[in-house]
């Protein structure tokens, strides 16, 4: 039982107005003092985090699994328990958007660049071949081209484990091809051997034409997009915007025609543009998603703000989605290899999912706004669709910044 302490007689030591609890009523400040002895501050440090861990347990269940839910307890004036609208979006959009560039960054690692693989192993030359002496020449020859790839200095860290493994698989191919004519076959030691460590080029050296002379540079045609004059626009804006649709120019002809490593450069300089700009413009979407639902419930007599809260919770639930979509396809992809029955069953999670986003943001509309099905439906619909419209306009914003980055 919580034992009962009385404050008469003290004071605040920040305003000196007389203290009836354990905090100021005039200006906050807490009777308890910051001097304390260790193990005090290691008690309210402790108390702290399970306090935000709790409001946690409370708020993530039923913003994912109870439409209209936490809107509603936060109208009724419930909401110390659980963390308030803006903080709860911020959090999981910036958490959503990490996961789904670290996914993101994968799928584009395998992506070719300038039409064709930054990393590709072929064993026909080896198994073409019609004596020893070709098989060693064949195997040096596609040893010197993944030395060459690996040394670009630009390859994310999952490619260059891949050429570490193309390295033992084309080894032990020659070693069963010299097996297969009759010649002795390459020892362990000659097969589980790394590729030479050469020291990294600098990105100043492989501009000024220091590259690796395995490895020929395709030049960059550089050609100048025509500029673009909108009448309507101040002579300021039609300047940066002609500079934004040069770097983007620029950026793509590197990405398409430049050196494996320059367009691979380019493609996650891209990448990481497009995903620095998306947070901003999901944030102004918010406001602008309260308005159309102000728009069409005018005559609910519901204050704007009322309607900026259900946003907050709709893109809070999306970005939860969004991050469980993105973690599942991450878990299926890894665990797949190892259980094929584990990718059936996180496809089947993933697309529970994506079919549980629209439902739960109709039946959050319903509950909120009290409406009948029919009306609920119809507003639904138009609000959806005057929202993906600005969220595509919102998209294409974020992708071309991005791509000027």
């Amino acid at each position: 039982m919580k034992q009962l302490t009385s404050h008469e007689g003290l004071h605040c030591a920040n305003c000196g107005a007389p203290m009836q609890g354990e905090f100021c009523h005039e200006c906050g400040q807490s009777i308890h003092s910051v001097l304390r002895p260790m193990h005090g501050m290691i008690e309210e440090t402790v108390e702290t985090v399970l306090h935000i861990d709790g409001r946690i347990v409370h708020t993530l269940p039923p913003l994912l699994l109870k439409p209209g839910f936490l809107t509603l307890e936060y109208f009724s004036g419930r909401r110390v328990r659980y963390i308030a609208p803006f903080r709860l979006m911020f959090v999981l959009c910036v958490l959503s958007f990490f996961v789904f560039h670290l996914a993101i960054n994968k799928i584009a690692a395998m992506i070719p660049t300038n039409g064709r693989p930054l990393v590709m192993m072929n064993t026909g030359s080896i198994d073409s071949a019609a004596n020893p002496a070709e098989v060693r020449k064949a195997l040096q020859d596609e040893l010197d081209g993944l030395q060459s790839a690996s040394e670009m200095g630009v390859l994310p860290q999952n490619v260059l484990d891949q050429i570490h493994l193309d390295t033992l698989k084309l080894r032990r191919r020659a070693s069963q091809r010299l097996v297969e004519l009759g010649a002795a076959p390459m020892s362990a030691a000659s097969i589980a051997a790394p590729l030479p460590v050469v020291p990294v080029q600098s990105r100043d050296q492989a501009n000024t034409g220091d590259a690796t002379p395995d490895m020929p540079r395709r030049p960059v045609v550089e050609q100048e997009p025509q500029p673009v004059r909108i009448a309507w626009l101040p002579n300021t804006g039609n300047a940066r915007l002609n500079e934004l649709l040069q770097q983007i120019h620029k950026n793509w002809q590197t990405f398409m025609d430049g050196d494996p490593g320059a367009s691979a450069e380019a493609k996650q300089r891209m990448i990481n543009g497009v995903f620095g700009a998306l947070p901003p413009a999901m944030f102004v979407l918010v406001p602008v998603f309260a308005v159309l639902l102000k728009l069409f419930y005018v005559f609910r007599r519901r204050l704007y703000m009322e309607h900026l809260i259900v946003a907050l919770h709709s893109h809070a639930f999306l970005f939860l989605s969004l991050l469980l979509i993105t973690v599942t396809g991450m878990l299926s992809t890894w665990l797949r290899p190892h259980a094929a029955w584990t990718g059936y069953a996180l496809g089947l999670l993933q697309g529970a999912l994506i079919l549980w986003i629209p439902t739960y943001l109709l039946v959050m509309q319903k509950r909120i706004y009290r409406q009948g099905w029919p009306m609920t439906v119809l507003k639904f619909w138009c609000v959806g669709w005057c929202y993906l419209w600005l969220l595509a306009i919102a998209l294409i914003v974020a992708a071309a910044l991005g791509m000027a980055h």
